[in-house]
C-alpha cells in the first residue's frame, strides 16, 4: 500500500511540476517534452521488472529484493525533494533511483502474494483482486495530500510527503514480513554459487552503465531530447521483451508444457501493453485535460488538479469486492471465463472510457477552447478504465504466477 502511496503520490505531480513556470516553482518545459519525461519514466519503471524479477530469481529471493528495492525507492524520493536545494540533476537522478527500486519491488512483491495461494484457481484471483483493493487504499490517499500540498503550498514539499509514505512501508514491513509471510520469498529459486556471481556482475555493470549515461548527461557530452527518446522507447522495450521470450525458448531450459505456457504469457503481454498504454494517460493528458480544460469549482473553491486522479482508486476499491465475489461465483459453476476473455473485456472497457473523453474534447473544441466542461467527463472515464482495469490486471498478475515457469517466477 505505502509503495502505490509513494508512487501515485508523485506521478501525476510530475507533469505539473515540469509545466508550471518558473516563477510558480517548476521547470517550465513544453507539455509535450513534460509528458515525454514521465512517459519515459513509467515506461522505464515497467522494463525495470524484467531485471528486477531475474535479480531476485537468481540472486536476492523475492523478500530481500523488495528490501532493497524499497529503499532505492525511498531514497530516490529524498533526491526528488532536495532537488530544491540541489536543482534539475537531484530531480532526474531521484527518478532514477524510484525506476530501479521499482523494479525490484513491484514483480516480486506480485510473485509473493501468488505463492500465498498455491492451490491456485479463483480464490488466487479472488487474494489478487483483495491484494489490489489494498495497494489503491495508497493509490487513493495519495494524490489527495500530494495534490494540496504540492499545488498548494510547495512542489518538493508534495514530492517529500509521497516519500514519507514509502518509508512508513519500509518499516512496516520491515516489522510484519517474518510473521505474515514465514520462509515465502526467503530463498531464491536458484542456489547456485557460480549464478550468483554472474548475477552480481551482471548488475554491477548494468549500474554502472546508468552512472555512466548519468554523468555524460549532466556534464553535457549527452544532450537527449526526450519527445525523440519517447518516441524511440516503444520500438526499443518491444524489442527486449521479444529478446526475453526468444531466451527463455532458447536458452531458458523449459519443458514443453512450460513452453506453452509462455506462449499464453506472450499473448496475455500484448494484451496488457495495449491496455496500460491507454491506460498510462491518465497521469499525463488527461491529468493536464483536468488542469487546464476542467470546471474543478466546488462550493466556491477549486479542488487540486491531482484529487481527480482518486477517481480510479475510489472505484477499484469500490469494485474490486464486487469483482473478487464474480471470480469465485462464476468460479463455483464451472462458468469462470478464461484470462484471455477477461483481458478483452478490459480492453473494451479502456476504450469506452476514451470514447468518453473524446466526446469531452469535442465539446471543448467546438467552443475554441475557452470553456471548462464538467468534471463527470473524467470520472466516467475513469469508471469504465477502472472496469477494466479490474477485468484485467488483478486476473494479469495472478496468470503469470500460475504460468510462469518456476525458475523465472519473480
Amino acid at each position: 500500500m505505502w509503495e502505490r502511496f509513494s508512487y501515485y503520490g508523485i506521478r501525476p505531480l510530475l507533469v505539473l511540476f515540469m509545466t508550471a513556470a518558473l516563477a510558480q516553482g517548476g521547470f517550465g518545459f513544453e507539455r509535450n517534452t513534460a509528458s515525454s519525461i514521465v512517459g519515459i519514466y513509467a515506461a522505464c519503471v515497467y522494463l525495470a521488472s524484467l531485471p528486477g524479477g531475474w535479480i531476485a530469481d537468481r540472486l536476492l529471493g523475492l523478500r530481500r529484493a523488495i528490501w532493497y528495492g524499497g529503499i532505492l525507492i525511498a531514497l530516490g524520493h529524498l533526491s526528488i525533494a532536495l532537488s530544491i536545494v540541489f536543482a534539475r540533476s537531484a530531480f532526474f537522478i531521484g527518478l532514477i533511483f524510484i525506476v530501479l527500486g521499482t523494479g525490484l519491488l513491484k514483480p516480486n512483491i506480485s510473485a509473493i502474494v501468488g505463492d500465498l495461494y498455491p492451490e491456485g484457481g479463483s480464490r488466487r484471483d479472488a487474494g489478487f483482486s483483495i491484494f489490489y483493493m489494498g495497494i489503491n487504499i495508497g493509490a487513493l490517499v495519495a494524490p489527495l495530500i500530494t495534490g494540496i500540498l504540492g499545488e498548494r503550498v510547495g512542489w518538493h514539499l508534495g514530492f517529500g510527503a509521497a516519500g514519507v509514505g514509502m518509508l512508513i512501508g519500509l518499516i512496516t514491513y520491515r516489522l510484519r514480513a517474518d510473521k505474515t509471510l514465514g520462509d515465502i520469498g526467503v530463498v531464491p529459486a536458484s542456489t547456485d554459487p557460480a549464478e550468483h556471481r554472474r548475477v552480481k556482475m551482471s548488475a554491477l555493470i548494468g549500474v554502472g552503465v546508468i552512472a555512466l549515461l548519468v554523468i555524460l548527461t549532466m556534464s553535457g557530452v549527452i544532450h537527449i531530447n526526450p519527445v525523440s527518446l519517447a518516441e524511440k522507447m516503444s520500438v526499443v522495450m518491444l524489442a527486449l521483451a521479444l529478446l526475453y521470450f526468444i531466451y527463455l525458448f532458447v536458452l531458458g531450459g523449459l519443458t514443453a508444457e512450460e513452453k506453452k505456457r509462455v506462449v499464453v504469457i506472450i499473448l496475455l503481454f500484448v494484451f496488457a501493453t495495449i491496455f496500460w498504454a491507454a491506460f498510462e494517460q491518465a497521469p499525463t493528458s488527461l491529468n493536464l485535460f483536468a488542469r487546464d480544460y476542467t470546471n474543478r469549482v466546488v462550493f466556491g473553491w477549486e479542488m487540486p488538479t491531482l484529487w481527480l486522479q482518486a477517481a480510479n482508486s475510489v472505484f477499484v476499491i469500490a469494485l474490486a469486492p464486487v469483482f473478487a465475489w464474480l471470480w469465485i461465483s462464476l468460479g463455483r459453476r464451472g462458468r469462470d471465463p478464461s484470462s484471455v476473455a477477461k483481458f478483452a473485456w478490459g480492453l473494451f472497457f479502456a476504450g469506452l472510457g476514451f470514447v468518453v473523453m473524446w466526446q469531452a474534447s469535442n465539446v471543448v473544441i467546438a467552443n475554441g477552447g475557452s470553456i471548462r466542461v464538467s468534471p463527470w467527463w473524467l470520472v466516467w472515464s475513469y469508471f469504465f478504465q477502472t472496469i477494466g482495469e479490474l477485468s484485467l490486471s488483478p486476473v494479469g498478475l495472478s496468470s503469470m504466477t500460475k504460468l510462469a515457469p518456476f525458475k523465472f517466477k519473480g
